[in-house]
């Protein structure tokens, strides 16, 4: 297959959205998605622009990286979505790289015409920090295997359809080695979803207590006990769009433009404050370039540990961006509320800002990965690694 120029691609683009792309209407829950917007994704799709990366017969152009990322200039351009999924859409990416092909002809299409909500249930009150001490369990009954446990910090997880489920199936080997990861259905007797309230006020993140859930064996992506590889590649691509966006909940304001922002109130001329905006627009610009960097050299399905460092900064910067806000307005900052548009914005990207810090692996994984996988440095002890895993210390 020959491909096209720059370009001619781009040409074709651009005359698609323009005969097609007339918006959306608003929509203002995140975690679902309107008729209007599934029914213009399946027109994305069917384009071939949602996921040109991906082989020809999973709906893709099989254009390499740099020639798919002129097709997402061009719908950022126009502020459509749908392009570029895969570089962001979690599931789609994940069961197209380990899922079996009548789970890829089952559910890939749904996934990327978001027909079909997923969330992410990973992190549990005893293993946050370290996954590979999960101990929600899965136990294989023929063709299901029946799920127990609780998972905790789960986005979306009170209208997902499926789950990405990291569990343990095998108690006498080494913890990393005992997990299988799996794609479990949510809409079924046995799964307890409880909101948590954030510090911002939202109740974005979720409790799940799982009790004799079923999923099928061919739900399994990967192979049985090779679910810590797994769990790499979802996180992988988790952390790239944290580390890409950093996005909040909350549509942004006037607040977010620093230099507006600094100008409106008189800081603008101010020595320590220029310094401090220089400071964050170089990180931000430092940031992207190494995401760009990071993708370019990573093959669809596959991990890079670079993508930590991007993540990481990307936390820095909201910090940054948050404590120079709330210099900038200064004891306006201590007001709240809809008669305070501006100063409840700021104390919210503040607040909200933690959860960069958080979620995708704490700050301080970020750092372990980049120490021993970006710069060679020696591991930290793990007395636990190579023992059955029942025998490991519990807290």
């Amino acid at each position: 297959m020959s491909l096209p120029t720059v370009d001619e691609l781009r040409s074709e683009v651009r005359d698609w959205l323009q005969q097609n792309w007339t918006g959306l209407p608003k929509h203002d829950d995140p975690w679902s998605s309107s008729p209007e917007r599934i029914a213009w994704l399946e027109r994305v799709l069917d384009a071939g622009y949602a996921v040109p990366t991906y082989p020809t017969e999973w709906f893709g152009r099989g254009y390499p990286n740099d020639l798919a990322a002129h097709i997402r200039r061009e719908f950022t351009a126009v502020k459509a979505p749908g392009a570029g999924q895969d570089k962001y859409n979690i599931p789609a990416n994940t069961i197209l790289k380990l899922g079996s092909v009548p789970l890829k002809q089952q559910l890939l299409q749904d996934f990327l015409t978001e027909r079909a909500r997923t969330c992410l249930l990973y992190s549990e009150p005893g293993a946050g920090s370290d996954l590979a001490g999960v101990r929600t369990t899965a136990v294989r009954d023929g063709d299901h295997w029946v799920v127990n446990g609780q998972k905790v910090w789960t986005s979306g997880a009170q209208t997902a359809d499926y789950a990405l489920l990291i569990a343990r199936t095998d108690w006498d080997a080494p913890k990393h080695k005992g997990l299988t990861f799996f794609l479990l259905p949510m809409k079924q007797p046995g799964i307890d979803v409880r909101p948590l309230v954030q510090i911002t006020g939202e109740s974005h993140f979720n409790e799940v207590f799982i009790t004799d859930a079923l999923v099928p064996h061919d739900h399994l992506l990967g192979a049985e006990g090779d679910g810590w590889r797994a769990l790499q590649t979802a996180l992988a691509y988790e952390r790239s769009i944290m580390g890409d966006t950093g996005r909040s909940s909350r549509n942004r304001s006037r607040a977010d433009d620093l230099i507006a922002l600094a100008r409106e109130h008189g800081r603008l001329d101010d020595a320590a404050v220029r310094r401090s905006l220089a400071e964050v627009l170089a990180l931000r610009e430092l940031n992207a370039l190494n995401n760009a960097r990071a993708k370019a050299s990573t093959e669809q399905g596959t991990s890079s540990s670079i993508m930590s460092l991007g993540k990481l900064a990307m936390s820095r910067i909201l910090h940054a961006e948050a404590r120079l806000k709330t210099e900038l307005i200064g004891a306006a900052a201590l007001l709240a509320g809809r008669d305070n548009p501006e100063s409840d914005d700021v104390n919210f990207l503040a607040l909200n800002a933690f959860f960069t810090s958080i979620g995708g692996g704490t700050d301080q994984i970020q750092r372990n990965i980049i120490g021993e996988r970006v710069l060679g440095l020696p591991k930290e002890p793990e007395a636990d690694r190579d023992i059955p895993f029942r025998q490991a210390r519990r807290n």
